[in-house]
């Protein structure tokens, strides 16, 4: 049985044979990825990248406080 931590789906499963022709599963866990503007795709400045750290800020810290804050750029906001 696995342990309970990797039970969970946030894992990703990998299967691997071994050497000695045995399949096993990895255990992977996704990398952060830094948040990106919606409509160019650059990252977003304000926004804190790994998601533990989202995760343990107040809403107010986590994008900034402006019309579309967190989903546009600066400079994509400009043109809408």
């Amino acid at each position: 049985m696995v342990r309970p931590l990797l039970r969970s789906r946030s894992y990703k499963r990998i299967v691997r044979k071994t050497p000695s022709g045995k399949t096993v599963i990895h255990y992977k866990k996704r990398k952060n990825t830094p948040m990106r503007c919606a409509k160019c795709g650059n990252i977003l400045n304000g926004v804190p990248i790994k998601e533990i750290d989202r995760r343990r800020l107040p809403k107010v810290a986590k994008r900034p406080e402006r019309m579309f804050g967190g989903v546009l750029c600066a400079r994509c906001l400009r043109d809408v």
